[in-house]
């Protein structure tokens, strides 16, 4: 595990230099996918990156940006990686910082590996089931992985806190933070984009993140992980069970991460 874990963060660091070098550049070249989500040079260059790294593994990938792979394809891979070379992209294209590269090994439909990189900032999330899960602040190189701080960190001393999406705040979520003020007493909400929100519950800066809006596999499989091998657990809202992966339809449920 820890050679993939080496490799998955080696393509995710590499892919975060390509992807800065077109954000200060401002030259995103924008256009719209067919489910009218906007895709930039910024995603393909990074998507490129990535699998440079990861086909090395003979693992097979699915990527947001990489080709449509039908189900009779994928239903009996017991292992691959899930990849979202930028995940929000609308948060990129405004320029907040937001925005985050995910990459996850699932087995058997299970998240066991997960590495997210904040460009911006250079924090850097990850983990697997053997060890647990880390964050380094600020990380430029595989050398800094000897300043990872072990999760969750400490989240005592602040009210009961919900993480929402910055982009997509439903009427659902909504209902559930008033929900939560009714039985936590004092809430306090955050926005956040991409896929940070999940980082937040598994440092121990956020109690709970509902997702009552569309996602994507390859937007929480990274996320799922993390916040697994934290002690935390992402609850697929039909099922009442943990979400898996690698399904014959992509798009997640709703889910609550706690």
């Amino acid at each position: 595990m820890t050679d993939y874990l080496n490799t998955a963060l080696k393509a995710a660091l590499e892919a975060g230099e390509a992807i800065l070098e077109i954000y200060h550049s401002g030259d995103f070249d924008v256009t719209v996918k067919g489910d009218d989500s906007p895709l930039t040079r910024a995603d393909l260059a990074a998507h490129e990156v990535i699998v440079s790294h990861l086909e090395g593994t003979d693992i097979p990938i699915l990527s947001e940006e990489g080709r449509g792979i039908p189900f009779d394809e994928r239903k009996d891979w017991k292992q691959l990686w899930i990849v979202d070379p930028i995940d929000g992209t609308k948060e990129f294209i405004k320029r907040n910082g937001e925005f985050t590269v995910n990459i996850a090994l699932v087995e058997e439909g299970v998240p066991v590996l997960g590495v997210i990189f904040v460009p911006a900032t250079g924090e850097m999330y990850y983990s697997d089931r053997e060890s647990g899960a880390f964050k380094v602040e600020s990380m430029a190189s595989m050398e800094d992985q000897t300043s990872a701080q072990k999760l969750p960190l400490n989240g005592e001393g602040r009210p009961f806190t919900v993480v929402a999406s910055r982009s997509h705040m439903s009427p659902e979520t909504e209902a559930y933070v008033e929900e939560m003020r009714q039985e936590q007493g004092e809430v306090a909400l955050i926005s956040k984009g991409s896929s940070l929100k999940l980082c937040m519950v598994a440092e121990g800066k956020a109690d709970c993140y509902p997702r009552f809006a569309p996602t994507m596999e390859w937007d929480t499989a990274a996320g799922q992980a993390i916040c697994m091998h934290a002690g935390f657990d992402v609850i697929d809202w039909n099922t009442k069970a943990t979400m898996r992966y690698n399904r014959e339809n992509l798009l997640n449920a709703w889910f609550l991460v706690r």
